[in-house]
């Protein structure tokens, strides 16, 4: 089974998805003038509006939920296959793949808020949503739709459970069945308390893990001090191909670089577009900002501490691609994932490291594991909206809690391989998706930036942007104008009128 599972990894994740995923990038960025850039400090700003209401939670709690499912064993084991396959240049190539992918997460997020919808009480919404109001391809929105619940609901949580039990293993002998009896039952606990205790928990756990995982980076850093420097180097010339050793296998660092990029950040594959959509927020593009602002987090940030831990202690070995050869073998028998962040913490805090990286590495796939399940929901709601059939999220929460369970206990390059499926073929399907869609983004970027030339707090009123399909936001828009918020309805209808007529020429 496992063969047959690679050579689908090996279609899934050539060269098109890479030059994809870079291109979507790259093209976003073009077409926001760099709005990851250029909003930096609002974004910051932005996690400060913490309002929530009976209907969405707030920003920061959005913030949370999205960073809890971006943060998780991608960033410590994640990182370590991939210097293990494409070499120190890989990191390099992660960081440009967070850069740019912030421009994506950005365009996906501000849909998700534009074409969410009021269900069961709650907003919902993501990538099937606008694809099926904005795209007007229901079809098309079903199959996304499947696809990410087929994804998230059984392929890809077995990777986070798996690697939770294998640190464990590691640090305290604790069997991998009963990590995963116990992760099963906190799990259980989560899921069938609702959308509102998984992100209370999330905006708990995930600020204090990320901070404590950054301090320990700058310790472990410190105590290297002297090779900081030629670490730097290494990485760059590897990347650029320009290093006597890995100089050769450009292609490849580049290659695991994105791949291990989109599987942590997921930046357009469309993970973050549920908890998006749950958001309160008066405008569509503060959303857009604050999950650009999580792809930093994730990547920029906490992919690099695992990356620069590893190579600056020398705790790793480089078999490019899965060859048999080694290029260099640092830690010879030692497998590519936990145990090398495990063992470069170990140089620093001795006995203490091992089970601090494995409390990290559970607290990042335990919130990572939340995420997942919620995006399986929602994607559930979306296929009965009507709720004719309320079993199915029963179903979902036992076929969840089993796979969590099983992938405890099963293969670990199984469980990476069938999390590269799962993540691959969501990326195809939303990048897609979200080209095609960038024109009502970038509506919403201008209508927004227009609104705040003119000093005020922006609300969103879809028929101002010239936007189709978004009827909840005329409802809201109402509401924050009833609030004082916002630019008063007259003056914005003479404002909306001259920037309709200019939406009409672009």
């Amino acid at each position: 089974m496992e063969a047959i599972v690679n050579t689908i990894v090996g279609y899934i994740w050539g060269n098109a998805l890479v030059v994809l995923s870079l291109g979507v990038g790259l093209y976003f960025t073009l077409a926001t003038r760099g709005v990851q850039f250029r909003y930096l400090i609002k974004m910051v700003c932005l996690l400060k509006e913490n309002k929530a209401s009976k209907e969405g939670i707030s920003s920061f709690q959005a913030f949370c939920l999205a960073l809890s499912g971006r943060v998780g064993v991608g960033n410590i084991a994640g990182v370590a296959t991939a210097i293990a396959a494409g070499g120190p240049g890989a990191i390099f190539w992660m960081v440009v793949m967070g850069l740019l992918g912030g421009a994506s997460a950005f365009i996906e997020s501000t849909l998700a808020q534009v074409y969410k919808q009021r269900s069961d009480g709650q907003y919902r919404g993501g990538s099937p949503y606008y694809i099926e109001k904005g795209l007007k391809l229901k079809p098309f929105a079903i199959i996304v739709a499947a696809v990410i619940c087929l994804s998230y609901g059984v392929l890809v949580p077995g990777i986070q459970a798996n690697t939770i039990a294998d640190s464990f293993q590691t640090a305290f002998n604790l069997p991998p069945i009963a990590t995963g009896g116990i992760v099963t039952v906190l799990m259980a606990w989560l899921i069938f308390g609702g959308v509102k205790r998984i992100a209370s928990a999330a905006d708990k756990i995930v600020p204090i893990m990320a901070l404590a995982y950054i301090v320990m980076m700058v310790i472990i850093l410190g105590s290297h001090y002297e090779q900081v420097p030629g670490m730097f180097s290494l990485i760059f010339r590897s990347a650029m191909g320009m290093d006597a050793v890995f100089g050769g296998i450009v292609g490849t660092a580049v290659s695991w670089g994105v791949r291990r990029a989109v599987f942590s950040n997921v930046a357009g594959a469309g993970e973050a577009t549920f908890s998006s959509a749950a958001a309160e927020v008066s405008h569509p593009v503060k959303q857009g900002l604050i999950q650009a602002f999580s792809i930093y987090i994730d990547t920029v940030v906490v992919c690099t501490a695992s990356g620069l831990m590893i190579l600056v202690t020398n705790m790793y070995n480089v078999f490019p691609d899965g060859s048999a050869t080694a290029l260099v073998e640092y830690v010879p028998g030692v497998a590519a994932g936990t145990a090398w962040t495990q063992m470069a913490v170990s140089t620093v805090f001795t006995s203490a490291g091992s089970g601090f990286v494995s409390i990290a590495v559970f607290l990042f796939a335990f919130t990572t594991l939340m995420a997942y399940y919620y995006i399986a929901e929602t994607t559930i709601v979306y296929l009965d909206r009507k709720l004719r059939y309320p079993i199915l999220k029963l179903i979902l929460k036992f076929v969840f809690l089993i796979i969590v369970f099983m992938g405890s206990v099963q293969s670990v390059s199984l469980m990476w391989s069938l999390g590269d499926i799962g993540f691959g073929s969501m990326s195809y399907l939303n990048l897609i998706a979200i080209v095609f869609l960038s024109k009502p983004a970038l509506r919403a970027l201008r209508d927004f930036e227009r609104q705040e030339k003119l000093g005020v707090d922006p609300v969103f009123d879809p028929k101002v942007a010239g936007i189709e399909n978004a009827e909840l936001w005329e409802d809201i828009s109402r509401e924050y104008h009833e609030q004082g918020i916002g630019i008063e309805p007259k003056e914005k209808k003479n404002q909306g009128m001259a920037y309709q007529e200019e939406e009409r020429k672009n």
